[in-house]
């Protein structure tokens, strides 16, 4: 028994690591495509990013146009993301924080080292594409638990008080960006921004999708252990019902739950651990009524 104990101990030990050894790259990739996203797209077009990156660029511009100093957007977007993280470790929690803080660190390297190059001069090629880029960066990210820090926590803190789609915070936060890069630099530079916006928000959107509420029908003949597993990884509420196979008459229960889709990866993994026959039905669900937990 000690064995069999030690060894499903090791099991679990080599999962997590690998679950975070996973999460860790899926930060830096999201990291890597944020920098390539401003170094070879908004910043030789003058078009500015959403969040933090775009008011770090905005800052930089101004610097470098209406004073002799001069500091690099990686540099101004790491001091202006040292509140957010701190506002992150208390109100969100320290281990999306800490990832919060790596996704920051590995942008500001990736920013210092990947050269500034026009890659068009077509500047709507520019934004659209640097949009995009940065949506599915920034999009990953979260969708791992994670965030490239700055307005992503404070966007991440409103979308769990008031369960909307975490686009529509940047969207909101940035139209300060909009105003000012229209008013310090033309409206031209504005509306492509809007451009850019706008294309980065509907990537997170399509990507980081924890809005959405599923609702899962799982038949099995190990509730309780599926019951228990689940409860071990998320804070949702299970009904239980019984339920009977038509063709074996084997009596079985029927677990129901609502969740969000960001959740259902780690729910198909504790289902096809804990019962791999079990039946598991996924259904669309188009409004709640109820105490739903979201900050989870």
């Amino acid at each position: 028994m000690a064995s069999e104990s030690s060894f499903q101990l090791k099991k679990v030990s080599n999962e997590t690591i690998w679950l975070e050894s996973r999460k860790i790259a899926i930060v830096i990739i999201g990291a890597v495509l944020n920098a390539i996203a401003l170094n070879l797209f908004l910043i030789p077009a003058n078009v500015f990013a959403s969040g933090f990156t775009g008011l770090a660029q905005l800052i930089s511009n101004i610097l470098a146009d209406f004073t002799p100093v001069f500091l690099s957007t990686g540099i101004l977007l790491l001091i202006l993301n040292i509140p957010a993280i701190i506002l992150g470790w208390i109100r969100v929690g320290k281990m999306f924080t800490v990832y919060s803080l790596l996704s920051v660190g590995f942008t500001t390297i990736a920013l210092e080292i990947i050269p500034v190059v026009e890659v068009s001069p077509d500047i709507l090629l520019n934004a659209v594409f640097g949009g995009v880029i940065a949506g599915v960066g920034v999009g990953f990210t979260l969708k791992w638990g994670a965030s490239t820090g700055g307005m992503d926590i404070i966007a991440m803190i409103l979308s769990r008080l008031n369960d909307k789609p975490v686009g529509i915070y940047f969207f909101i936060m940035n139209a300060v960006i909009i105003l000012a890069a229209s008013m310090l630099f033309g409206w031209e530079k504005g509306l492509y921004t809007l451009v850019t916006l706008y294309v980065s928000t509907r990537m997170i959107d399509a990507i980081h999708t924890r809005h959405e509420k599923l609702t899962a029908m799982i038949v099995t003949n190990k509730s309780s252990e599926v019951k228990k597993a689940i409860h071990e990884k998320l804070v949702r509420g299970i009904t239980i019902v019984p339920a009977k196979g038509a063709f074996t008459d084997e009596p079985k229960e029927m677990l129901i739950m609502v969740i969000t889709r960001y959740e259902l990866f780690e729910l198909e993994r504790i289902i096809h651990k804990v019962d791999p026959y079990a039946f598991t039905n996924i259904i669309q669900t188009t409004g709640i009524f109820g105490f739903f937990r979201k900050d989870d």
